[in-house]
Formats: structure tokens, sequence, C-alpha cells
């Protein structure tokens, strides 16, 4: 038995769905492989589709009379902490570091590198976290008391995520189009409940096979499994969900409508106008993986693909 047929007689079928993906993006020339475990360049046929993806999706949420706002790649240490993440995800979170140090360590950075050694460790933190959740930086900005009816946004930006892989579905380096409202218990369950029927329809405009499952964060440890178990048994997160590798794995994620409770109101200081703690609430999708799923579906030439597609994206 050749080493290839030992490698395809060890394969799960998802696997090899995955594998036949990635490839088909790679050859047809959608993404551009940079080395490393979920991180990918695009090309203009994948730009051209991300751009009609997210132009729908603003244009599906325009009733919202959203404040916008855009933030960077990277969080405040102080921020990050605030939003207890890495109690729940350490195994997501990732930390930015610096070179401070003099020449002489300068030079012992070089030797180290010179040796073919890890060189990272001469590097210290600066203070600065890689954001996972395009709203993080938000609620800094809201400490104090809400007016009457709480604020609603449009965030869109970059969220990184420690978990390299090889499915072109789970991407270290990705983006999130958030709609968040943050205002009453009432008003943010409204929010949620009131854009999944809205989150469904868009997607399924654009050819794609939709459910729309109770779901879980993935918790990191003991503590993590409780949490997760909660979180479902109080629906508190659904999951836009499409089968993008057929019968061969679980429908995967493209987008999420949740209730995140009093979690940040209370970490931030934020009070709705009738003194409560504040509640906030988001539907959000993936563009990344809105778009592969529409590559995955209807193949990689979007002039091929069906007319009433086309049409709702606009292209």
């Amino acid at each position: 038995m050749t080493l290839t047929d030992t490698t395809t007689a060890t394969t799960s079928p998802l696997d090899a769905a995955r594998a036949a993906l990635r490839a088909r993006l790679l050859t047809d020339g959608v993404l551009i492989d940079l080395g490393s475990p979920g991180l990918y360049g695009r090309t203009g046929v994948f730009e051209r589709v991300y751009a009609a993806v997210d132009a729908a999706g603003v244009r599906s949420m325009a009733d919202l009379d959203t404040e916008v706002v855009r933030f960077p790649p990277v969080e405040p240490l102080a921020a990050f902490e605030r939003t207890d993440y890495i109690a729940s995800f350490p195994d997501l979170a990732a930390s930015i570091s610096g070179f401070v140090g003099d020449d002489r360590k300068h030079r012992e950075l070089l030797a180290a590198r010179e040796r073919g050694e890890r060189w990272e460790g001469f590097l210290d933190p600066a203070d600065l976290m890689l954001t996972p959740a395009v709203c993080h930086p938000l609620y800094g900005l809201l400490t104090g008391t809400l007016p009457d009816g709480g604020r609603m946004f449009d965030i869109l930006g970059d969220s990184f995520r420690r978990e390299p892989s090889l499915d072109p579905m789970r991407l270290q380096a990705f983006h999130m189009h958030e709609f968040v409202h943050v205002g009453t218990a009432a008003s943010a369950q409204a929010h949620r409940d009131g854009r999944i029927s809205v989150m469904r329809e868009l997607l399924t405009s654009f050819g794609l096979e939709i459910d729309v499952v109770p779901a879980n964060d993935p918790f990191f440890g003991r503590v993590g499994k409780i949490l997760a178990r909660n979180q479902v048994e109080q629906s508190l997160k659904f999951e836009f969900v499409t089968p993008v590798y057929g019968d061969a794995g679980d429908p995967t994620a493209i987008g999420s409508a949740n209730l995140h409770e009093d979690h940040f109101g209370a970490s931030f200081a934020i009070r709705s106008a009738d003194g409560e703690v504040a509640h906030s609430a988001c539907v959000a999708y993936g563009l990344e993986r809105v778009t592969i799923a529409l590559f995955a579906a209807h193949g990689t030439e979007p002039a091929s693909w069906p007319a009433e597609v086309r049409r709702a994206l606009a292209l």
C-alpha cells in the first residue's frame, strides 16, 4: 500500500470533504495559502463575493437605525480583562508582544536566531490583545446610563481566535459583522428574537440551505461544560447553520443570534434608562464563512451561479 493509499484509508469522510474544498478554493484561485493553518490571502473573486455578501447583509438590517462604529484589530489589555474572555476561552486568546530591550538583548536575540532557536522569548507583552470579538471595544464606551430605548450599533471588524485548522471554514483571522443592541432585558431579547427571521431569510436568499439551531460557545475546561449546557438550556445562543460538507459532517455555523444578558452591562458599569444593569444582544454573520459557503454550494465561478442568487447579492 502506498503512502497515499494509507492516508486515504485513515482519513474520515469529513476530513476528506474539508481537504477537497480547501484544495478547490486554492486551485481555482479563490484563496491563497499563506503557509499557516487558517490563514489565507484572498483574490479578486473572493473579495467581490465578500463585498456583495456584506452589502446585502447591511441592506437587510437597514431598518435598525444603527450607529456605525469601527475598531482596530487589537484592543487594550485592560479592556480585554473586563470582558472576562480569558476565563472562558484561554485557548483562543492571543496577545501582542514587542521588543523593548537594549543592544545587548538584541545581540542575544540574534544569536539565538542564528542557532535556529525560538527568539520570541526576547519580546515583552505590549498590553495589547488581538480582538476575539468585534463588539468588545464597544462596551467601555458605554459606561454610565443609556438613553431611553437603549442604543443600536453596526460593528464590522477583525477577529482573531487561536485555533489553527485546515478546515477552510475555520479561520484564525476573520471578519464579523455584528448588529448589537444595548438596553433593557426586554429590548435585548426583542432585538435578538426579531432578527432571527431576517437573518435566515437573507442567508436563504443566497441559495443556502439554512437551519436555526440552539448552540453554545466553546467554553474551556470542566466549568466550561457547565456554562455551555446552561447557555443551551437558557436559549441564549442560536446559530444559522448550513451543510457545507453535506452528509460528511454536521452543518457549519455561518451566523449567530446571541443574548449576552447583563454580562457586559455588569462588567462595564452600563445602566439602562430605568437604572437597571444593561443587557445586550447581537445578531452577526461571519463574512468569510458565508462567502466560502457560497463557493462550496455554487462553485467558484460567480457568473455561473443561479440567477436568483446573483440577484440577491447584486452580482
